[in-house]
């Protein structure tokens, strides 16, 4: 419903015009003098309905700039929706004034130009919400090699099938040109397609408006204008994440796109969460700037609001530290206080569950060595007793580290670039029975160096009862060749699954590649379960 005010105006000295009339159609004195008071009566009724009428559209101006922080989203999208009843509100009872609300327009006015420069782009996700753990990773345009698939496998590599069900890892690219935020969701459909279509993967993007005029920021603290520049928007980017991430879950942990996770971070954060005291702004599993850092979501709206307060004025992980010395720091007593009061509010678990690996900054031209001395050192293979077996592959392995040595349980292989129809062959002295498998590619140290499209296959002993499984319809077992039977394949760098009663006992069991790589292969794990 809109308002116009000449309308109103008219309206009114229409009906003054028409009163003077009618008044001058009655002759009589007395009732002339009783209509003369009515009518300073509607005078000074209409100087109030005028003065209200003014207001109420100041007011409906304004309800377009004060949007309260800890409702941000759904302010902006719900904005047309709730115009009639807020109309009403303010009909009902003018005479009320509240005080303007803090709004992320004080803090960046730029965006009050463009009313939907709030509404975060959904590129890919199904609208996951009510989960224990939210993880949100930030990534840009790189000038050189971005980590940020060999991030998510990490991330996503071992978590059990519950894990997967009450987690949520949003991708925000923080990035306006569209072309390129497609281009990162459809590598990121392609490389995790499962926890795409089941919403445990999500991709946003903000709008074209969200960014401000960075060239008119000052340089402090000595950094370069460029630095500046960075470290103002890594504010508003991770501002941006808190506030969209803030309903979707009990706990956020900011994390960046160039980490590795040690296996079974997810349990040991639930369970440290589960042991440590309410009091808690928020908890670090890693000691690296901002990666790691957990906090409780309906802290969120409090905590990104002072970001975006001195969003141009210092580095995120000093405004952190400045949020905590607000809290707690009494300005009469001394640091050591301090130290011990926000030692409270934060509580740190060791050893690190996430490592630096980039070598590459997002801040152009700038190279970090940044390694999280209290990660430790993440087992580089694991160990099995697996079956007696002949092995041997086509592929070269670098220096010591061959698919013998990985077998025995003593090394991890590292082969060099695989090509089209390289292969690894494990053939068994008498055929036998083979309950499952797991092959594991890459690890902290490598951990790009994965095996793709490589399929695993078996040669049955069986081959009578092999024939009627393919002959099967449907089946989701595929005929190779020299009678093998592929029964599955590397998805993120791993290989597990069972192998069926039917095709019982196992001759053999082959990797096999089918494409050429880009890089080397390393081989972490080998698990053949009988």
């Amino acid at each position: 419903m809109r308002f116009y005010p000449l309308r109103v105006v008219c309206l009114l000295v229409i009906v003054y015009f028409l009163s003077l009339s009618w008044i001058k159609s009655f002759p009589d004195d007395g009732e002339l003098q009783v209509l003369d008071k009515r009518l300073s009566v509607a005078e000074e009724l209409g100087g109030k309905v005028s003065k209200d009428l003014s207001l109420l559209l100041k007011q409906l101006g304004n309800m377009t700039r004060a949007a309260n922080v800890s409702h941000l989203w759904s302010n902006t999208s719900s904005s047309s929706s709730t115009t009639m009843a807020t109309v009403k509100h303010l009909m009902d009872d003018l005479s009320r004034q509240s005080l303007p609300q803090a709004s992320i327009h004080f803090y960046m006015p730029h965006l009050r130009k463009h009313p939907n420069s709030l509404v975060p782009h959904v590129v890919l996700g199904k609208g996951r919400s009510g989960v224990t753990m939210v993880l949100g990773i930030p990534t840009v345009k790189r000038e050189k090699q971005s980590y940020l698939v060999s991030t998510l496998s990490s991330l996503l590599s071992g978590l059990t099938s519950s894990e997967m069900q009450d987690l949520l890892i949003i991708v925000f690219v923080a990035e306006t040109d569209l072309q390129y935020v497609e281009g990162v969701a459809r590598s990121l459909s392609e490389n995790f397609p499962k926890e795409v279509q089941s919403g445990l993967l999500e991709v946003v993007s903000p709008s074209q408006y969200y960014y401000p005029d960075f060239n008119t920021l000052k340089e402090t603290f000595g950094d370069s204008k460029d630095r500046v520049k960075w470290r103002t928007k890594q504010n508003l980017d991770y501002s941006f994440l808190m506030l969209y991430a803030q309903d979707k879950g009990t706990y956020y942990v900011q994390l960046e796109d160039d980490i590795f996770a040690k296996s079974g971070y997810y349990s040991d954060m639930k369970a440290f969460t589960m042991l440590s005291s309410n009091e808690w702004l928020y908890l670090e599993f890693s000691q690296l700037g901002f990666i790691g850092k957990m906090f409780k979501t309906r802290d969120l709206p409090m905590i990104a609001e002072f970001f975006l307060m001195f969003h141009k004025d210092k580095p995120i992980d000093w405004l952190l530290d400045h949020i905590l010395w607000v809290k707690v720091c009494n300005p009469e007593k001394d640091n050591k206080h301090c130290d011990l009061q926000k030692g409270m509010m934060r509580r740190r678990f060791k050893p690190s569950l996430f490592q630096h690996v980039g070598l590459h900054s997002s801040l152009p031209g700038k190279l970090q060595h940044l390694k999280d001395k209290d990660f430790g050192k993440e087992g580089l293979f694991q160990a099995h007793n697996n079956p007696a077996a002949a092995v041997n592959s086509s592929m070269k392995h670098y220096q010591q580290h061959s698919l013998e040595r990985l077998y025995k349980g003593s090394d991890f292989m590292w082969a060099l670039t695989p090509v089209r129809g390289d292969y690894i062959l494990f053939s068994f002295p008498q055929p036998i029975r083979i309950a499952g498998y797991l092959f594991r590619s890459g690890n902290s140290q490598a951990v790009g160096d994965k095996f793709h499209n490589t399929t695993v296959e078996v040669l049955s002993s069986n081959t009578r009862a092999a024939e009627k499984l393919l002959a099967g319809s449907p089946s989701k077992y595929k005929r190779s060749d020299s009678k093998f039977v592929v029964i599955g394949e590397f998805y993120n760098g791993v290989a597990e699954g069972e192998i069926p009663e039917v095709l019982q006992p196992i001759s053999a069991l082959r990797l096999v590649v089918h494409s050429d790589s880009d890089v080397w292969a390393l081989l972490s794990e080998i698990h053949i379960k009988v």
